[in-house]
């Protein structure tokens, strides 16, 4: 039974973090490759997967509401995640744990070296830190750091791990060079999947359910301005995802058009290959002709009353400190009047936050008849996957807004769900 080491006497906890600027969608990915590394532990030892708490994401600019300490059970559905690995709370790893300390530390990196080419290859060592640490020592010797929010979180040990690979290659490491108990991975976004687009992939990935209050929200909006039930639109859900098994194409989504419209950063970060405002008026306008339909619904990050950019600090490239950034949303109002947005009131914003909202817009975009998505958006691949959960025609899925100028407007690649 036992592939390597000794098993642990007791439960190993296994925490992880991710850089600070990457958003709630990429976060999500990062899970599914954590989540094939405690398969591969579970092998050999009991461990569980301290979920990391959301709190102070780049895109989570709501004012006056306080987003860090975030659980998980506020977007996902918890028993849904243990039918696939044994998951905990991080104020259950403090209850169970004996404290607010974490023994063993390892901050991934890459090899200071670079990798040369051709010669790819799965490796791991522990070597020197290339960057300055995250993290200080205080008079008592421990680690203090940013902790998800929690100040009285400290750390006993940091070490550097250089990593090429995917996640299971951390596993020796944990199962043999540590007798730590709990162990955090820092910059986990460093770590590949260990089957990209596998059954394994799609099991952890389905069993990322959007939790219940969220998704009630998001029907409730369906039903009242789009029209859309589960029964009409040949949606049907199933609380338990391992018993849901659709095929492809079953699905027919409600009689509107769903789209993933990115704006702030993307219009600087990616001008190739997203489109004017009025251009993508434009293509939604044909869409809604060729499809037949009447109502769009738009998932968007566009400034709602004129932005500035900072006059201090960094200005995203391109824009001048202090320039005034155009209310998009009124525009797009005045554009395209058989817009529908969710646009919750501050008491919903309250409720749900900004990470939850994203939820709400995901869910009514993947029950669209047709969606269209942003170039290289995760949050648009995360409806992609959603769709194909729920049995849509890829034809009807993987599509994406192209920029003006582009030349090649390649579409996004099709991923078939594996059960």
């Amino acid at each position: 039974h036992l592939a390597l080491g000794t098993s642990k006497t007791s439960e190993g906890y296994l925490l992880y973090d991710v850089n600070p600027p990457e958003g709630f969608n990429l976060r999500r990915d990062v899970y599914i490759r954590i989540a094939s590394l405690l398969k591969t532990l579970l092998k050999s030892e009991n461990w569980v997967l301290v979920l990391p708490p959301w709190g102070r994401l780049y895109h989570w600019q709501s004012p006056d509401i306080p987003q860090v300490r975030i659980p998980w059970s506020e977007f996902f559905d918890l028993p849904s995640l243990n039918r696939n690995i044994p998951v905990i709370e991080y104020e259950q790893f403090l209850a169970e744990s004996g404290g607010p300390f974490i023994e063993q530390i390892y901050v991934l990196q890459g090899y200071a070296e670079g990798w040369k080419e051709g010669t790819w290859e799965e490796k791991i060592d522990e070597r020197p830190c290339i960057d300055q640490l995250m993290y200080s020592k205080d008079k008592h010797e421990y680690y203090r750091g940013w902790f998800w929010g929690y100040e009285e979180t400290r750390g006993l040990n940091v070490s550097c791990l250089s990593v090429q690979g995917s996640a299971s290659v951390v596993a020796p490491v944990l199962l043999k060079n540590t007798s730590a108990q709990s162990v955090m991975l820092d910059r986990a976004e460093n770590l590949l999947h260990d089957h990209y687009g596998g059954k394994d992939y799609w099991n952890t990935r389905r069993s990322m359910v959007f939790a219940k209050h969220l998704r009630v929200v998001g029907d409730k909006f369906r039903n009242k301005y789009l029209q859309s039930t589960d029964e009409a639109d040949r949606t049907h859900y199933k609380e338990d995802w391992t018993q849901m098994k659709v095929k492809m194409g079953t699905a027919l989504g409600g009689p509107y058009l769903g789209v993933h419209l990115r704006r702030k950063d993307f219009i600087w970060g990616h001008r190739e290959d997203v489109p004017s405002l009025q251009g993508a008026v434009k293509k939604i306008r044909s869409l809604l002709e060729m499809h037949k339909l009447e109502k769009v619904f738009v998932a968007t990050d566009a400034v709602e009353e004129g932005l500035e950019t900072p006059k201090g600090g960094v200005s995203p490239p391109g824009l001048i400190p202090g320039l005034h950034l155009p209310p998009e949303i009124e525009l797009l109002k005045k554009l395209l009047p058989e817009m529908v947005r969710f646009e919750p009131s501050w008491e919903e914003l309250e409720l749900y936050k900004d990470g939850g909202l994203a939820v709400i817009d995901q869910w009514i975009c993947a029950h669209a008849r047709y969606f269209i998505g942003t170039s290289v958006s995760t949050f648009s691949f995360r409806i992609h996957e959603e769709r194909e959960i729920l049995g849509f025609d890829p034809k009807t899925t993987y599509n994406r807004f192209c920029g003006e100028r582009e030349k090649n407007c390649e579409q996004p690649t099709h991923w078939k769900i594996v059960y």
